[in-house]
């Protein structure tokens, strides 16, 4: 079971407009979650949920995928698919732990000969071998399953994370659940990573959240940027849950203390526990995961997105889902927040670098990026409000900053905004993509909204193009207001306030493609704004195969 070289079919394939460049996907076929990412005697390792039969979902296997870099890859045999009564009808999502040894193993959700969801384990077949491309499923499974006794719901019990080892010697590892409404993370306990004990409480629950996908817990350091490994505590270190919401799949993550004595996680005050709280991405990211690479001292997170067309389209494409560029994620130094950031790595596809500063933009103009391939881009601008005092006020009763963007698009004049940048835009400006700002007073402060508007991305009506928003925790008084926007023909990524807050969108136009793309700064506000600095590059192509 594995991926063949480039034939006919997958070689025209790859040349149409809406395949990425730099962007993981492979050649054909559908892909989902990001699955047991990690770093092994030096090479990266990517597995995810693939279907190797089609474009929609079904038939899915764990595909598996290496690098040294983060950005080139080489796919190899599957991982681990269909074989045991434990996962005849499907092996799911799940993560890696490096034990203490250096050996990897696989938790990963089965679905049994009777659907019910349990929880299976895999281990390399060869450990001297740096790319693991043979994989084995020891008789023990299944570790964790559904029982009368435990009253676990067999048809909501998946996603077991990468697991921690406590002061105690023991393992402990959370697998996502839900109750009626209430999302549950189940917790369990091992001595020995065989031999699973359901916990008597979970780790966490929230009610009205329904179920929990993808549940993903790490340490962050509160007072550095660099990663920390999955099982470290202390005084100096805060916790992560991230969520992924089977019910609106968005991935949303609160911030808070782990209580490893009673093994009970509680969530700051600051951190709303529920879809309304701080989210990864607000644009299309789901089911993301993250691991801690040791040899660079840093945590990398993964997340899928997936389409914005139709079935039709995606089968007719032969393909749907991509993961987006690997980010690596810190606690911000204010500790209300993550914050996220292209992997360094992916800066080596940058060429062709254009510059630009202190260029004003007055009301109602647009300045073109010229220079660069602007469907295959890399974008870094930052923005100064020449006068604030002329920001529209707020009204109170706005508090969801999608609705906002939905209601104030790019094409809606303002005071200090829309300004930002319109990408894959074609000539005439039929079409577009407006990643953008808007500034307003509120109370006590000014506040700032970000948007990625696709209303007008695509003369295709067929498309999903929902408006994203968040708000962005900057002061514009003292500070500049930075977006980059990594733009790959039908992907377009971008980290405002330097990556305080992110909005990935999927984008198919019918005009701007190719060379038939073109990129613009622009300000639809009544104020001046200055670009006090712009740099954008083409990108070259990753070598993925």
């Amino acid at each position: 079971m594995a991926f063949h070289s480039c034939g006919l079919l997958l070689c025209l394939l790859s040349t149409l407009p809406y395949r990425t460049s730099y962007h993981f996907q492979p050649p054909k076929n559908w892909i989902n979650d990001p699955n047991g990412p990690m770093i092994y005697k030096g090479i990266y390792h990517l597995f995810y949920q693939y279907n190797p039969l089609g474009a929609v979902w079904g038939n899915i296997v764990w595909a598996h995928a290496t690098s040294t870099d983060l950005v080139n890859w080489r796919h190899h045999n599957h991982a681990i698919w269909p074989s045991q009564p434990s996962d005849i009808n499907g092996c799911w999502s799940g993560s890696a732990t490096i034990l203490p040894s250096g050996k990897p193993i696989i938790l990963y959700t089965g679905v049994d000969k009777e659907n019910h969801q349990v929880q299976n384990y895999a281990v390399p077949k060869n450990l001297t071998d740096p790319f693991l491309v043979e994989w084995v499923k020891p008789p023990k499974n299944p570790l964790m399953a559904p029982t009368s006794m435990n009253q676990i719901n067999s048809s909501s019990f998946r996603d077991p994370t990468t697991a921690w080892l406590g002061p105690d010697g023991r393992w402990r590892v959370i697998v996502g659940n839900k109750r009626n409404r209430r999302g549950i993370a189940i917790l369990y306990r091992s001595k020995d990573f065989l031999n699973w004990k359901q916990a008597k409480q979970p780790l966490h629950s929230a009610k009205d959240t329904g179920m929990w996908e993808c549940p993903d817990f790490f340490p962050v350091s509160i007072s550095s940027p660099n990663g920390l490994d999955t099982s470290m505590i202390g005084s100096t270190v805060k916790h992560v849950l991230k969520l992924s919401l089977d019910d609106t799949k968005h991935d949303y993550y609160t911030i808070g203390t782990y209580n490893y004595q009673k093994d009970v996680y509680i969530p700051d005050k600051a951190s709303i526990d529920n879809d309304s709280g701080l989210r990864y991405d607000y644009g299309k990211f789901y089911a993301s995961k993250t691991f801690f690479d040791n040899e660079k001292g840093r945590r990398v997170l993964w997340g899928w997105i997936n389409e914005s067309s139709s079935i039709t389209e995606d089968i007719s494409k032969g393909w749907s889902g991509v993961q987006a560029v690997p980010r690596t994620i810190w606690l911000d130094k204010s500790g209300k927040q993550l914050v996220q950031w292209p992997a360094e790595e992916v800066e080596q596809l940058r060429m062709n670098r254009v510059d630009s500063r202190n260029k004003v933009l007055r009301g109602g103009s647009t300045l073109e990026v010229t220079g660069i391939t602007a469907a295959q881009a890399d974008v870094e601008i930052s923005f100064e409000a020449l006068d604030l005092a002329k920001a529209e006020v707020m009204d109170p009763s706005s508090t969801d900053p999608q609705v906002m963007c939905s209601e104030m698009g790019a094409s809606v004049k303002g005071k200090v905004g829309p300004f930002g940048l319109l990408v894959l835009a074609s000539k005439g400006l039929q079409e577009y993509t407006a990643v953008f700002f808007r500034i307003f007073k509120g109370k006590n402060k000014y506040v700032v909204l970000m948007c990625s508007d696709q209303s007008r991305s695509s003369l295709n009506e067929e498309n999903d193009k929902t408006t994203y928003g968040a708000f962005v925790d900057l002061n514009p008084v003292h500070e500049k207001i930075s977006l980059r926007s990594m733009i790959d023909h039908s992907i377009v990524e971008s980290f405002g306030g330097r990556g305080k807050s992110c909005i990935s969108a999927r984008v198919y136009p019918t005009l701007a493609i190719d060379d038939g793309a073109f990129l613009h700064a622009f300000n639809y506000g009544s104020e001046s704004i200055r670009i006090s600095r712009l740099s954008a590059w083409s990108m070259n192509e990753a070598q993925i195969m």
